[in-house]
């Protein structure tokens, strides 16, 4: 627990569970700072780039970890393929516009902003790109994301956990692929 020194307890706790959770992963505090970090988070699938985007935008609800939802049912958000769309999450009148979709190259990069979970009620926004490359005869998909605002906080602190919390969510769409597609 000493690596979270310094951290507010509920957000050491939370990276401390995360840490013993996580399975391993190519991810990496590009960069931090007291108003903000980079973060960048990496996995090859054996499935086109075409086939990792569909399962990306279509099956959202099923590979996107549903205890990192508002309601705890991942089955209830959605990606518009579309500027200007919506990550979102409803249920009934209970809704969340998570991120904003800002840009869209079908099967090679969905940008959107916004600030995720605990980060959005924060105040901070930031850019998350899902970019798609073919790679020995699959795809790798790489989670970009980078954060930044005003907070009295120190958002270096935080990089560490939402980097973890990331590589989650990535592992669950590359879990979902490698599940889908036989490995080549």
């Amino acid at each position: 627990m000493k690596a979270f020194a310094g951290l507010p307890l509920a957000l050491a706790a939370l990276a401390f569970a995360l840490a013993l959770a996580s399975p391993a992963a190519h991810a990496e505090v590009r960069d931090t700072a007291p108003n903000g970090f980079t973060l960048e988070n990496s996995q090859w699938v054996p499935a086109p780039p075409d086939v990792a985007w569909r399962a990306f935008v279509d099956d959202v609800g099923q590979w996107w970890p549903a205890d990192h939802t508002w309601w705890g049912d991942a089955s209830r958000l959605s990606i518009s393929e579309k500027a200007g769309g919506c990550f979102c999450e409803t249920d009934g009148p209970r809704q969340a516009w998570h991120m904003s979709v800002s840009f869209v190259d079908p099967g090679k990069l969905m940008r959107m902003t916004g600030g995720l979970g605990p980060l959005q009620g924060m105040g901070i926004g930031g850019a998350l790109e899902w970019r798609f490359v073919p790679e020995n005869e699959g795809t790798r998909i790489t989670l970009w994301y980078r954060a930044g605002g005003y907070t009295p906080d120190d958002l270096s602190q935080f990089a560490p956990v939402v980097d973890r919390v990331q590589s989650l969510q990535l592992g669950g769409l590359a879990e979902h692929l490698r599940n889908q597609v036989p490995s080549p």
